[in-house]
């Protein structure tokens, strides 16, 4: 698919479905505290796209989570229908579909990490780049925990659709556990199709340079 025809694809789903999502949430203040990262990143996305588009790869991997962050919302992350097909299919006790959330809170700023450190040039080797990529997710993954933390304080009883735990006492571990493991999966399964689609921005910016150019004359 084309490079604009894709973007706004995906931007019309992720509106449209943020805005499904509002009518008639699960509960009010859930939906609220799970889309409120998809409504302050998406203009945000918007306003940098012209100075640093990110890479394709990028763009649909955080559409993915916003359509996940919004879904969660609706329904809360405990009564998600997808991820009560997953308990059944996979014989859990539980539904995994906040273990899903978590492992894309591993990939996506992980990949934004690597993104933005290689294409500004800041960090080099083969080793140290993806130490310091899923250190950085870890980072995000540790603060999501504190905020849901404060979330609990603030809220009581009212944040327990909010943190989705479910009765497992070691939540916040095994959160903290799928964002490493998605992390981990994005520096070494993803390494590749990332560079080449970082590769392809660079091609666009030298197309459109020569059209300035040949315009120009």
């Amino acid at each position: 698919m084309h490079r604009p025809l894709l973007l706004k694809t995906l931007v019309c789903l992720v509106v449209l479905a943020l805005l499904a999502s509002a009518i008639n949430p699960h509960d009010r203040t859930t939906w609220l505290m799970e889309v409120l990262p998809v409504v302050i990143l998406l203009p945000a996305l918007a306003y940098t796209h012209r100075r640093f588009p990110l890479s394709s790869l990028l763009y649909v991997l955080l559409a993915v989570q916003a359509l996940g962050l919004v879904a969660g919302g609706h329904y809360t992350f405990p009564r998600v229908p997808v991820g009560f097909w997953l308990q059944d299919w996979l014989d859990l006790s539980r539904n995994p579909y906040d273990r899903l959330g978590h492992f894309f809170q591993g990939v996506v700023p992980a990949l934004i990490a690597r993104e933005l450190l290689v294409r500004n040039e800041r960090v080099h080797g083969k080793h140290l780049l993806p130490f310091v990529c899923v250190s950085m997710a870890m980072m995000l993954s540790a603060v999501y925990e504190l905020v849901e933390w404060a979330a609990a304080l603030s809220l009581g009883q009212g944040a327990k659709a909010f943190l989705g735990m479910q009765g497992d006492q070691w939540d916040t571990q095994a959160d903290m556990f799928c964002a490493l493991l998605g992390s981990l999966t994005a520096m070494t399964l993803l390494v590749h199709l990332h560079d080449r689609s970082m590769a392809a921005i660079g091609k666009q910016r030298q197309s459109l340079t020569a059209v300035q150019g040949e315009t120009a004359r």
